[in-house]
């Protein structure tokens, strides 16, 4: 059986377990993240003499599998594992793995063996078999080592976080330096000067059409060594990462003249304002010359120092894209020097403001600063973007979503000017505002306050500027305006309908119909003519990651400039449904083709015996099965199901009328059968009884009647059951394709569409319902009802012989 992607996510993270307890995440990382890597060039590469990454004989994971149990495990696996294929390997080193016999990490003597066996045993099992469980062009292994990345990040606190970059921002810088659209080569080289465990660096190289060189840097030798691992697991054996010193004071990369090397694409995500960043070299007289011409950054704020070494990396024709803090954009004294000096030059294309929160080291906000030597002379202007408000609050950080991913990379790339959000601001505003970038001074991304009119208070009415400001309705619908509204006094209007009649008015006007129907059939366009059509195409080897880019684009196309919809809101429905579930699916395809595969569920007891739990389908789920093929039976069984509800309430009504002190079931000890029918025989022919036994006859035949109907219940179920299993060996491909393409992805991504269709008529009925509301009662007229109730009051309060 093929491995869904999310399984092996799981599997992989319940590896942690074994070694939680005896340190913490940012220590537990290496190990798991080791054997992982491990288990992966093993299955990839043993016994390939010319593959990029070689296996000494008797170093595989089979060879480590072999070593559980063994009082000496830990230093057999440094010294007959680890040793011979850093050996082996020159982009590998000793000192990129953790040592496996370290008794202050792993315990000593039992508590080492079990802790190191039950680690090996995880990633032991057949079903992470990593050789049989790749789709073509996704990186399943590389994506697993993100996802536990991240996991780690989020537990390691925020002083320890800081290895990872997260992949949304990762993924936005290297579309935003443009490689993606570039004519790349194998001798494309893109650099991070603070690479950390990789991860931005390979959405770059992720991002370009064709292989590409990377270079990377990582002050932390621990964290290099996980990012050369990293880089294996995606494919990219031959990148070049370099640790163990600071960037700013021993860059490793240098030409044959001793000056830093120069690179086409440049990223990186810095450590945020470091203190000591010019410990170990004097920035006055930099060998390299990268401080002289712009100034030197202040002596405990280190952000614009490694900008300055970016900007020195850069080739001619260079591009770059780094994660700063925000106060490099309007900090005062050496740092607007600086900043003056690169605007200047017109090496600044474009910021991005982007939320608080996002990254694991700080909380801060942070933008991204887009860089580019090419055309800078010629600069007008830089590209403002303010995506702060665009997120979803995870746990306790906030994460990018892919509709916010979207909408900053489309608005950059095509340089979108959009209110609120995005604006190209020339050169001489700039200058008139001293050089300061702070977004806030060229974007107001403020919402409109919703004020109170006092007028309408006062006097009644709906102000105008309220209504007008649901111009975007009206413009779609024309008349919906009229009548909804009447005129009151000039400048304010009065609801034309009961408040109660508000959602059917709108709902069931002509224009608003229209709009609706409208709506709901550029869905209907999408997924007949795009959508299916494509989907039926896909097959064994499809590349699930071109799937979902291919239907996100064209969804998005589908509903750009349609009124009231915002196409990215539509886009991120389809992106929720895919992590959720497709994104599984199209692994399952792509590994075993159109087979709808049952799978038993089997569990051990605390003995070890296997019970079998019944059975599923990953790929046509019983309920979609059923509702094809099955739906007489599924109507019998429902039809059953409201006779044992219904006998069951009558049931339930029964003993709460009559279960009292006084009540005919109160003389049962418990009101059971045995109990109930022990009680008629004692009362058997009493005459004063009469009543009680006919409560009981009665209660007695609608349990016996409520026990036959859930047998019989439970005997369709079973019936049923046994027809799904028996149905699904005889699925055509052709049928398979149908179920999971129309019944199942279309079904459900056309409901999550039409429920945002649905909020367009909630959000219109809502806000007229609270703008009536909010006016419907002048203040005189409140004053006055206000004083009937207290006369009221206070006359009832004398009758009770109260006075004041």
């Amino acid at each position: 059986m093929a491995l869904k992607k999310s399984e092996l996510y799981s599997s992989l993270w319940q590896s942690c377990d074994v070694l939680r307890g005896g340190m913490d995440a940012s220590q537990y990382k290496d190990y798991v993240l080791v054997m992982l890597f491990l288990k992966y060039i093993s299955d990839k590469y043993a016994g390939q003499p010319y593959a990029p990454i070689q296996i000494p004989e008797k170093a595989s994971f089979r060879d480590l599998v072999a070593l559980k149990g063994n009082t000496h495990i830990g230093e057999l696996i440094n010294t007959q594992i680890i040793a011979p294929i850093a050996a082996a390997n020159q982009q590998l080193s000793q000192s990129d793995f953790p040592d496996f016999n370290d008794p202050n990490k792993l315990g000593t003597g039992k508590d080492m063996v079990d802790r190191l066996t039950d680690l090996i045993a995880v990633f032991e099992k057949p079903e992470l078999d990593f050789s049989g469980n790749r789709a073509e062009g996704d990186d399943i292994l590389g994506d697993a080592y993100e996802y536990l990345m991240r996991h780690f990040a989020t537990e390691s606190g925020k002083s320890k976080g800081q290895f990872y970059t997260p992949a949304e921002v990762s993924r936005i810088l290297a579309h935003l330096i443009g490689i993606h659209e570039a004519k790349t080569t194998p001798q494309t080289t893109a650099y991070d000067p603070t690479c950390g465990s990789g991860s931005l660096l390979l959405k770059v190289a992720a991002a370009a059409p064709t292989k590409i060189t990377l270079y990377g840097q990582e002050m932390d030798s621990a964290t290099a060594g996980l990012a050369r691992m990293n880089m294996i697991l995606h494919d990219n054996a031959e990148a070049e990462v370099k640790g163990g010193h600071s960037t700013l004071s021993t860059p490793w990369f240098k030409d044959k003249n001793g000056s830093l090397q120069t690179f086409d694409y440049v990223v990186a995500n810095p450590p945020f304002s470091v203190k000591r960043w010019s410990h170990g070299f004097d920035p006055v007289h930099d060998l390299y010359n990268r401080f002289s011409p712009y100034g030197i950054p202040p002596e405990k704020q280190g952000d614009y120092a490694f900008l300055l070494h970016i900007v020195s990396s850069m080739k001619s024709t260079g591009k770059a894209a780094c994660i700063l803090p925000h106060g490099v954009l309007f900090r005062g004294n050496a740092e607007a020097e600086i900043r003056k000096n690169l605007i200047q030059r017109g090496y600044i294309k474009g910021i991005i403001g982007l939320p608080a929160n996002l990254f694991y080291g700080t909380g801060i906000p942070a933008c991204i600063l887009v860089l580019g030597k090419e055309g800078a002379a010629e600069r007008k202007g830089i590209f403002l973007i303010d995506a702060s408000k665009g997120f979803l609050k995870d746990g306790n950080k906030n994460r990018l979503r892919e509709q916010d991913i979207h909408k900053i990379v489309d608005t950059f790339t095509r340089q979108l000017e959009t209110p609120k959000y995005s604006r190209m601001v020339g050169m001489e505003e700039i200058e008139k505002n001293d050089w300061n970038l702070n977004l806030p001074r060229y974007i107001d991304s403020t919402e409109p306050e919703d004020l109170q009119d006092i007028e309408g208070h006062l006097k009644g009415g709906i102000p105008e500027r309220d209504v007008d400001a649901l111009e975007a309705y009206w413009n779609v619908c024309p008349s919906l305006r009229d009548s909804l509204f009447q005129a009151n006094r000039p400048g304010y209007v009065d609801l034309a309908i009961a408040k109660d009649a508000i959602k059917p008015a709108i709902l069931d006007h002509p224009d608003f119909a229209e709009l609706l129907e409208g709506m709901g059939g550029f869905c209907r366009a999408w997924q007949d003519k795009i959508a299916i059509p494509y989907l039926q195409e896909i097959g064994s080897g499809c590349r699930p990651k071109e799937i979902i880019d291919h239907l996100g684009e064209s969804l998005l196309a589908n509903y750009q400039g349609k009124p009231l919809l915002d196409p990215y809101d539509i886009y991120q429905h389809l992106r929720d449904y895919w992590a959720e579930t497709m994104q599984d699916d199209c692994y399952l395809i792509a590994s075993g083709g159109w087979k709808a595969e049952v799978n038993r569920i089997i569990e051990k007891d605390k003995k070890g015996k296997e019970k079998d739990k019944g059975w599923y389908c990953d790929l046509i789920p019983k309920p979609i099965l059923v509702r094809y093929y099955f739906h007489k039976e599924q109507e019998a069984i429902t039809a059953v199901e409201s006779d044992v509800e219904s006998l069951t309430a009558r049931i339930t009504e029964l003993e709460e009328e009559h279960g009292g002190d006084e009540g005919a079931l109160s003389e049962c000890e418990k009101i059971s059968k045995p109990e109930v029918k022990k009680r008629l025989k004692e009362i058997k022919g009493d005459p004063e009884s009469k009543d009680e036994a006919a409560v009981l006859s009665e209660w007695l035949k609608l349990t016996e009647e409520e026990s036959e109907k859930k047998k019989a219940l439970k005997d369709a179920e079973t019936a049923l059951d046994q027809k799904c299993l028996a149905k699904y060996p005889t699925l055509t491909e052709d049928e398979v394709k149908l179920l999971v393409i129309e019944h199942k992805w279309i079904d459900a991504i056309g409901s999550a569409i039409h429920a945002e269709i649905e909020r367009i008529s909630q959000t219109l009925t809502q806000r007229v319902k609270e703008l009536a509301e909010r006016y419907e009662t002048p203040l005189p007229e409140a004053e006055s009802r206000m004083e009937e109730l207290e006369k009221k009051v206070s006359g009832h309060l004398q009758k009770m012989g109260y006075s004041w």
